[in-house]
């Protein structure tokens, strides 16, 4: 049995994650801003799911729940941060709060989930830590700027601490899922529209149109959780969803032939001595 710490869990990924968790067995310290909506799950399985409310995008409180689900549970085996949000709109067209909400919630939330679960995880010899990304942190659609924003820089923040804490048995696995079937583009806000962006006010994809299945991406999910450490550590990235491979590896592709293409121009900067 494993100890999962999941944040945005009353829906979506988070909550199915929650739940096929439960059904196999494990335990899940789950956070939420109102705990009342997993109230069925804890009927069902009793102690073995933790629940606090949370707001991720308060510091300060994310840190109280974290030490409080470490006491409570002595262990935590997977830290999932999950809980993100969206905003369709041109850049032009989002509001201040739009930024900010996106930003804290979906890059700065994490940083600082990271920083408060550390501790811990080096306490008791090691963990996982499976922030939850997207095929969004390496390509991206117009409209979805802050999103993608966001997701890139979460990328850069992961996979630097990946190298950090790699001696101390910890793990860090980037979840990349593509275009999913889930409550997530329901909940997405849409900024008021300016004329000048009306080439991007169209029809977007349908949900009933995408390929993802969410329990499907999820049991993924819990199999990259369970996947034994090797010598040579774990995946860094783990992509779902066959929209995901596609467009991530055309884009690094594309963006590797790019780079060939400048190799003798950007040589031109260096110094004499070292182009000689």
């Amino acid at each position: 049995m494993k100890t999962w710490f999941v944040t945005g869990a009353s829906r979506g990924l988070g909550r199915e994650l929650t739940e096929q968790l439960l059904a196999r067995g494990d335990r899940v310290a789950a956070t939420l801003r109102h705990p009342d909506q997993l109230d069925d799950l804890r009927a069902a399985h009793g102690d073995r799911l933790w629940v606090r409310a949370l707001d991720v995008t308060d510091t300060a409180a994310q840190r109280q729940v974290v030490d409080a689900a470490f006491a409570a549970l002595g262990r935590i085996d997977v830290v999932v941060p999950n809980a993100g949000l969206g905003v369709f709109g041109a850049a032009e067209e989002l509001a201040d709060d739009d930024v900010e909400r996106v930003l804290a919630t979906n890059l700065t939330a994490v940083v600082q989930l990271v920083r408060a679960v550390l501790p811990h995880l080096r306490a008791q010899g090691g963990g996982r830590l499976m922030p939850v990304s997207s095929m969004g942190a390496h390509v991206t659609f117009p409209a979805f700027s802050l999103y993608h924003a966001s997701k890139w820089g979460l990328e850069g923040f992961a996979e630097t601490v990946a190298a950090e804490v790699a001696p101390l048995a910890i793990d860090v696995v980037l979840v990349e899922p593509g275009m999913i079937r889930t409550t997530f583009y329901d909940a997405a806000r849409t900024a008021p529209e300016l004329p000048a962006y009306g080439h991007l006010h169209g029809p977007r994809v349908a949900v009933e149109d995408m390929p993802g299945d969410q329990a499907r991406t999820v049991a993924e999910i819990i199999a990259a959780g369970d996947a034994p450490r090797r010598a040579d550590g774990v995946p860094r990235r783990v992509l779902l969803g066959s929209d995901a491979w596609s467009l991530v590896t055309t884009a690094l592709r594309r963006r590797l032939d790019e780079a060939e293409a400048q190799r003798e121009t950007a040589g031109a900067t260096d110094l004499p001595a070292v182009r000689s």
